[in-house]
């Protein structure tokens, strides 16, 4: 008998209808009933697998409980730097800063409160050089190296996002040497910057925005402007205390013409933060969630700038007053040439929802292996981490943050090292336009389960939970509406995508990896048949309706309401967004098969067993949750259907017994994730705590010292 007094058992369970019984030592006996099993005979034999169980004393610290859990028998650290991927040195620095008491979470703030904490730990980032604008140029994937770390303050990782990427990153990308003079600014942060992009009346379709940027010859000046209420710009974060600069996107217009979309540096406060004649800004005040986040709405009455402000990495205007461009094209294609920087913001974004997944289910997990309930014994001695319960809820999302982080690093490469011809852009553009939607709703789902899985303590602000319902959503619709973006997936991949020529499997075998990877392939390649048959047939409606003349347009207009808009727009959505997340489900699942096979770094060979495992245990999750599609298109009968959903419970009850040691993998440790139910919330509610892991003396103390 150890020291904590601990009994541990594998369960021997006969699949049957019937009640059995099983000896985990001489003094417990447990009993089930399961139906029998189609999915054992293969995997298993003769009906019969193992289930594991875990019996302690809930009177031990919440630590001895967990250390009671089974060992890896993979390498904890080689799994960290095979997710980490990149800028290995720099990320295990960035974690030990991390643990600081900086960064310890205080709930009950003002709102000038918080805005200051989220300034003064970005601050001390800066200051401390994990984070550079040049990044861009030197090193791009050490950008989202940390943001896949310091979102797990999402509101301060919000505020550097916009700070280094939209306002940094616009101003390096699309300015020239006559605007770096403020790139040290921006890496030191005496610069503050935001991104004026998003009007309130146009969001998704801001190429239409009303604001203008008027060049006055005879002053040599641009003069910027906001006509109606619909053009000020909204959501704009750093906008509402911190920023002195903006860049405004604005209708250039030259010699009465307008030359579309461009951006234009502009003060929006003075050295000491004081009002900028011209410039109305106003605070957006208190939101559901990242209140360190400073947002504000700006209105500009015709605010005079000089002429060389305008970002001119594409356009110009010369000091003779003429407007020169490398964009021929014009309209949108200047648009989307001033509106790159959005790509890598949306991959910033994935990162700090991949990070708050983390997060969550580390909390999740490591409290639901110290979490006693009633056993077989009738005692509270069993972890709830045992229960199919709580395993069919965590293990999938655990093993998809897996997939997805293997993807997000796919999604980066692709990013920074696209070919500088332009040959891959548009996949790249499909690809950063994916990975954005789908972990920003996959943490939607990770946040609403941990909570739920983590019961009356997950409730508590000081279960740090909470915080990621709001980067979840603030996820979902900032830089580009989830399903909007999911739209721009699948225009771009009808045009891209050729159809798999992968044969079917003469047996399908739900447990072989190609067979399942085959299913979403196949899935892909109806979809895409059904998708491209209606535009097919939307696109002679819409052409033979815009050739009608005169007397016959009545006739025109009606062939055209069965043309493209409305086919797109209006009747096929559901199999537009299904297309697109089709895409983003197989584009991940080769993401992770490449990893597995060495694309992304050498692959420590004690992983190769566990990742396999966590593989199938995506896959299967994926897959059960578009069964109606499988079923519908004959991909999968019910039997199957049946099998895959026995087949992925099994594959979670498997699973979690390593899911500490996987989570552990995450670099996340308690100094980090600064959450009671992932530590001892045992002692944490041995004192009166008033929902807080600190006294306010000892964080007004922790202020004055940082």
């Amino acid at each position: 008998m150890n020291p904590i007094s601990l009994r541990i058992g594998l369960r021997h369970v006969r699949t049957s209808s019937r009640v059995v019984c099983s000896k985990i030592n001489p003094k417990v006996i447990s009993c089930v009933q399961r139906d029998g099993s189609t999915a054992a005979a293969g995997k298993f034999g003769n009906n019969e697998h193992e289930h594991f169980l875990l019996q302690l004393d809930n009177k031990q610290k919440c630590a001895a409980l967990r250390s009671a859990w089974p060992k890896p028998d993979f390498n904890i650290t080689a799994l960290k730097d095979l997710l980490d991927h990149d800028n290995i040195e720099m990320r295990d620095k960035f974690r030990e800063f991390l643990k600081s008491d900086l960064f310890k979470p205080r709930y009950n703030l003002t709102l000038e409160e918080e805005r200051e904490l989220a300034l003064k730990r970005l601050k001390a980032i800066c200051d401390n050089g994990f984070i550079s604008v040049l990044d861009f140029t030197n090193n791009p994937l050490k950008i989202f190296a940390a943001h896949e770390l310091a979102v797990i303050d999402p509101a301060m990782g919000t505020k550097m996002t916009v700070q280094f990427n939209l306002f940094g990153g616009t101003v390096l990308k699309l300015g020239t040497e006559r605007h770096h003079y403020l790139l040290p600014g921006i890496d030191n942060l005496e610069d503050v910057g935001c991104f004026g992009l998003t009007e309130l009346g146009y969001g998704n379709n801001a190429v239409e925005m009303e604001t203008t940027a008027t060049y006055d010859k005879a002053t040599d000046e641009l003069i910027v402007n906001s006509p109606t209420p619909l053009a000020q710009k909204y959501w704009i974060t750093n906008g509402a205390c911190h920023a002195k600069h903006i860049v405004v996107f604005a209708q250039l217009i030259v010699d009465g013409k307008n030359e579309g979309i461009h951006g234009v540096l502009v003060r929006c406060r003075g050295d000491n933060l004081e009002p900028v004649s011209g410039v109305t800004v106003e605070d957006m005040g208190h939101k559901m969630g990242l209140n360190g986040v400073d947002n504000a709405k700006l209105t500009f009455d015709n605010v005079r700038v000089p002429r060389v402000n305008l970002l001119n990495r594409y356009s110009d205007i010369t000091p003779e007053g003429k407007f020169v461009t490398e964009i021929k094209q014009g309209g949108r294609a200047r648009f989307l040439a001033m509106a790159d920087q959005l790509l890598s913001g949306r991959i910033c974004i994935a990162s700090g929802c991949i990070i708050a997944s983390k997060v969550c289910l580390s909390i999740a997990v490591r409290y639901a292996a110290t979490r006693l309930t009633v056993g077989p014994t009738g005692r509270s001695d069993t972890p709830i981490l045992c229960y199919q319960l709580q395993q069919r809820a965590l293990m999938p999302l655990l093993a998809s943050t897996i997939a997805l982080t293997f993807g997000l690093t796919k999604v980066k490469n692709a990013w920074a090292f696209q070919p500088e011809d332009g040959s891959d852009h548009l996949n790249v553009v499909r690809m950063c336009c994916a990975i954005k939607p789908t972990s920003s709703w996959h943490l939607g789902q990770v946040v609403t389960t941990s909570r739920e899985r983590c019961g009356g303590q997950g409730y508590l602000s000081a279960s740090r939970i909470g915080t990621y319902f709001g980067s979840a959503h603030a996820g979902q619709t900032a830089e580009g509406d989830n399903s909007v973006l999911m739209q721009k997936v699948a225009k771009e991949h009808l045009g891209l995508f050729k159809p798999h020529t992968d044969p079917a499997p003469a047996i399908l075998d739900l447990e072989n990896i190609d067979h399942l990877e085959y299913l979403l392939k196949a899935r892909e390649n109806l979809q895409y048949g059904n998708l491209r048959k209606k535009m097919a047939s939307a696109m002679v409606y819409t052409k033979v309706g815009k050739k009608m003349p005169g007397v016959l347009k009545p006739i025109g207009d009606k062939l055209q309401e069965k043309g493209i808009f409305n086919t797109w727009m209006l009747q096929e959505q559901d199999l537009i967004q299904a297309f697109a997340k089709s895409y983003a489900d197989r584009i991940i699942c080769e993401a992770f098969r490449e990893t597995i096979d060495g694309k992304y770094g050498d692959v420590h060979p004690s992983l190769n067993g566990v990742l396999e495992e966590v593989l199938q245990l995506h896959l299967l999750a994926t897959i059960e949750k578009d069964l109606p599609t499988f079923l519908e298109h004959g991909l999968l009968n019910p039997g199957q259907a049946k099998l895959l959903i026995e087949l992925n419970q099994e594959a979670c009850a498997n699973l979690a017994p390593k899911s500490l040691a996987l989570v552990e993998s995450f670099g996340i440790p308690e100094e980090m994730l600064q959450s009671p139910l992932a530590s001892d919330w045992v002692d944490y509610n041995a004192y009166d705590n008033q929902g807080e892991l600190q006294t306010r003396a000892e964080f007004e103390k922790m202020l004055k010292e940082n």
